[in-house]
């Protein structure tokens, strides 16, 4: 009788994850998965699929972080929301490490890339999107209703600027921008909506 394949899906998972961050789904070649995980192609495709589903599945891993960062800022309640929203730039642009810093973001990386012309592929980056949007929105629309938001700004441009400015950071992360220089773009944005 065979003997079940032991591996540590966590750790095969986060290390498929950061191959796909640092080069792309494109340019993630099987080989390459299997070289990052030390897995072998059987016990991938057996226990992972094929792979858009691993991919998918590194995704799941990269949004499981991404709550993680959610929860303890924009979802911490003690904080006020403009507080909460400063909070969650700063655990994910500067309180993180200089190496993850440098992939930009997994969810804008896919989105620039090739991928964005699978229908599949662009809906679980669309969702994933969404679990950023969603918690940012609610965050604004309580700024806004505080009448911290600048006069004529609706919550949802608001939010739209935000998210434009995390983007627009991580892309320039990846192009070598330092923590401090991130923090000061993403503080003009948030000045710039805030009353």
């Amino acid at each position: 009788m065979a003997r079940p394949v032991e591996f540590d899906e966590n750790k095969v998972l986060t290390n498929a994850m950061e191959q796909f961050w640092k080069e792309g789904y494109e340019a993630s070649s099987v080989q390459k998965l299997l070289d990052c995980t030390g897995i072998n192609r059987g016990t991938l495709y057996n226990s992972f699929g094929d792979k858009e589903t691993f991919f998918k599945s590194c995704v799941d891993q990269y949004n499981r972080l991404s709550e993680k960062q959610i929860e303890t800022t924009l979802g911490n309640s003690a904080l006020q929301p403009w507080e909460a929203i400063s909070a969650y730039f700063d655990e994910i642009l500067v309180n993180t490490s200089n190496k993850h810093r440098g992939m930009g973001c997994l969810l804008v990386n896919s989105l620039c890339e090739s991928v964005n012309y699978d229908k599949e592929i662009k809906k679980v980056i669309r969702s994933s999107q969404a679990l950023v949007r969603k918690p940012l929105l609610a965050r604004v629309k309580q700024a806004h209703k505080a009448g911290k938001v600048k006069k004529g700004i609706s919550p949802e441009f608001a939010t739209d600027a935000l998210l434009n400015s995390l983007f627009g950071a991580r892309v320039n992360a990846r192009d070598g921008k330092n923590a401090k220089q991130l923090k000061a773009l993403v503080d003009f944005t948030i000045a710039a909506l805030r009353k």
